[in-house]
Formats: structure tokens, C-alpha cells, sequence
């Protein structure tokens, strides 16, 4: 495609897509003598006898590691880490652009549970935050648990990240569609870390009831005691039915008001559309090449589609929300993510929206005021919830 092709030239041509430039001017020996030794012993020896003033005289208060060992890229899969890094090049390019917010990748050539907490926790002095990506499940729900007492922000993206965004494009399209929530009856497709996190959301805070939520993967609907289930599938299963209901997807479809894909390509065709409700939503997010292309989703009698692909209308994509759920969490210095935090930048974002409508349920990424908004309900949410380490004001930066 010539897509692709466009885009391996300009990564050849750039060799890559971040750099890393001074923020002190450095064009005399004066200034070498600040930025350097002999005065930069100064801010050594205050951090060494406070290692929190650290966030005040270092990048660490403002900056993030992306952090991947290339496991679960895309739809692309495992492919390896130094497949990974244009990935973790493109979300640190975006941290920047997106939210004011320093970014570096780091891919590593570890993929055990306890080996890549220690070496998270090894390099975690050096950032205010972590963002875990592209790790398989279930070693990514382990890995972000484990973490979690290192007293900054630990978020596994395409768990939360995408839960986010995608609540807060349902809200919208539930709007759109003139459906109230709790009688709203959702089909999930895909149970790894996406699938989980946003069911867990759904449940917990957007209003979905049990009863009315649906969680499929390759083997059909998640139930209670089904054979093969991991803990992370049972914990779903009782979740999201109790009853323990049975079939495949096509059978959980028939007049489900709402279908999401967090699986892969081409599983579905415009007579699957056909049998769920009128007017459903489909949200076909796999990527890069959807559940079912967003053509065939209208055919069947969509009215609202949304894809992961920035070439198609209504794009459902984690941009729109970890540039604002870091910069607020770094900006209260929050200890970690809570639910309330989550939740809080989802009901942020589908507000930034606007009136929605069939094409437009979610802010253009380009929407400058998507991260300030996202980040202001977060670190409201933070102070609400007590997990600052110093509550400044909302409005406040990290750039």
C-alpha cells in the first residue's frame, strides 16, 4: 500500500522520529560552568540530601519511559523489541506534540514477569512516570500489579488507555443512537488486556449492568468454570455473566445494541450486522486492519462505526488519552493511577467532543485542548482520591 510505503521512506529518511535537545542554552564557558561542573555539583548535593527535589531540578517531573519488550505490537504481534521501537518512537513523539509531556523508549530483551519488574524498577529513579506497551497478556496485567507501589504512575496502556477512550466514544455513541447506558447491551470480542481493562471500566463506572455485558474471545463467550480459563478470564467471566451463558459470538451478537472488536481482522461481514439490534454501534478497533471494514459495518445497518485508523471517520485511539492522563498525574506528582482517575478522563474527553454525532463521537487528536482537559479532570481526580505527592493546582504543566 502506498501508506506503508510512504511511511518506511520518511522513517529511512529521519532515522526515526525523536531527538533529544538542551533545554539550558550552552554557548559560553559561563555556561557550560551552570549546566555542567563545576555548578551542576549544586543541584547534585540538594537532591542527594531530598531526593524528591528531583522533580524540580531534573526532567523526572515531567518525563515518562515507554517501556516494551515487543511481545504484543499492534496487530502485528510478537514481534521482538527492535520491531517494537518505531512504536514506542511514535508514542514518545506523541507524549511531546500531544501533551507537553518528555517521552524515551525503551525496548528490552526481557520478557519474564519478575525480570522486567526489576528492570523497571531498576531505571524507575529516572522518570515521574511509566507507560508499559505492547506486552502480551496475561504476563502485562502481572508485570503493572507488581509495580504498583513505586510511588509514581504505573499505567499498562493498552489496558487502560484504550478503556478510556473507548467509554468515552461509547458515551457519545450511545448519545448519538438515543440509548440510555444500563439498557444498553454490549459484545466485547477480545479478552487480552484491551478487552479486560475496558469491561472492567464499563461495569465499574459507565453505567453498563451485568447482565448486559458480553465478553467473547477465540473460543466464544467467557463464563464461569469454562475449561481453559485463566484467572483473568474466570475473574471476567464471573464479572460479566453470572448466569453463565454459552455460544459463540455470532450467537452473543444477535440484537446486541453494541459490538467492540479488540481482537482481530475480518471477523465479521454486513449480515453479522444485520442481526443485532437497529441502529447498532460497531466499534471495529483492531489494527491496523479492523474486525470488519468500516464499509461493510454502515451496509449492515451501523449507525455509528468507529475504527483504530486515523484514515477513517470517528477514530477510536489511545492519542486522545495518555498525553492528558500523564501530564495530570505528573503534575500532582501522583503516586499511582486509580479508577476514579480513569474515569474521570474518560467523562473529560467525550465532554471535549461536544454535541456528537454518526462521524464524530470523539475530538480530532489535533484538538489542542484535549490533553489540558483530560489532564485537569485527572488531577482532580488524584486530589479526590489522595494519591498525591503534592497536590499544585490542575492547571498546572509539566512541560
Amino acid at each position: 500500500m502506498d501508506l506503508y510505503r510512504r511511511s518506511l521512506q520518511r522513517h529511512r529518511e529521519t532515522q526515526g522520529k525523536i531527538e533529544v535537545a538542551s533545554r539550558m542554552r550552552l554557548e559560553s564557558q559561563d555556561d557550560l560552568s551552570i549546566a555542567y561542573t563545576p555548578g551542576v555539583a549544586r543541584p547534585c548535593a540538594v537532591i542527594a540530601e531530598d531526593p524528591a527535589r528531583a522533580w524540580d531540578l531534573t526532567w523526572k517531573g515531567r518525563t515518562v519511559a515507554v517501556v516494551s519488550d515487543g511481545s504484543a505490537v499492534l496487530g502485528l504481534g510478537d514481534i521482538g523489541p527492535e520491531a517494537a521501537l518505531p512504536v514506542m518512537e511514535g508514542k514518545a513523539a506523541l507524549f511531546r506534540e500531544f501533551g507537553g509531556v518528555d517521552a524515551v523508549p525503551l525496548v528490552i530483551g526481557v520478557r519474564e514477569v519478575d525480570a522486567v519488574v526489576d528492570l523497571v524498577r531498576a531505571v524507575a529513579p529516572t522518570f515521574g512516570g511509566i507507560n508499559l506497551e505492547d506486552i502480551a497478556a496475561p504476563r502485562c496485567f502481572a508485570i503493572e500489579e507488581a509495580l504498583q507501589d513505586l510511588g509514581i504512575p504505573v499505567l499498562h496502556d493498552d489496558q487502560h488507555g484504550t478503556a478510556v477512550v473507548v467509554a468515552a466514544a461509547l458515551a457519545n455513541a450511545l448519545k448519538v443512537t438515543g440509548r440510555a447506558p444500563a439498557d444498553t447491551s454490549v459484545v466485547i470480542n477480545g479478552a487480552g488486556a484491551a478487552g479486560r481493562a475496558l469491561a472492567a471500566l464499563l461495569l465499574a463506572d459507565e453505567g453498563i449492568r451485568v447482565g448486559k455485558l458480553r465478553v467473547c474471545d477465540s473460543r466464544g463467550l467467557i463464563h464461569p468454570g469454562r475449561e481453559g480459563n485463566d484467572p483473568v478470564k474466570e475473574d471476567i467471566g464471573r464479572r460479566s455473566n453470572p448466569g453463565g451463558e454459552t455460544g459463540t459470538l455470532r450467537d452473543v451478537l444477535r440484537g446486541a445494541d453494541v459490538f467492540i472488536g479488540v481482537s482481530k481482522a475480518d471477523l465479521l461481514d454486513s449480515d453479522d450486522i444485520r442481526t443485532m439490534a437497529k441502529d447498532p454501534v460497531v466499534f471495529a478497533l483492531a489494527n491496523p486492519d479492523p474486525e470488519i471494514d468500516p464499509a461493510l459495518a454502515l451496509d449492515g445497518g451501523a449507525a455509528v462505526v468507529g475504527t483504530g485508523r486515523s484514515d477513517y471517520a470517528n477514530q477510536v485511539n489511545n492519542v486522545l488519552a495518555f498525553p492528558g492522563l500523564f501530564r495530570g498525574a505528573l503534575s500532582v506528582r501522583a503516586k499511582r493511577f486509580t479508577p476514579g482517575m480513569l474515569a474521570a478522563a474518560a467523562g473529560a474527553l467525550a465532554a471535549v467532543a461536544g454535541e456528537p454525532s454518526p462521524q464524530r463521537i470523539l475530538p480530532s487528536p489535533f484538538n489542542r485542548t484535549v490533553a489540558v482537559e483530560v489532564g485537569r479532570a485527572v488531577a482532580e481526580a488524584a486530589r479526590a482520591d489522595g494519591v498525591c505527592h503534592e497536590c499544585q493546582s490542575p492547571d498546572s504543566s509539566p512541560a
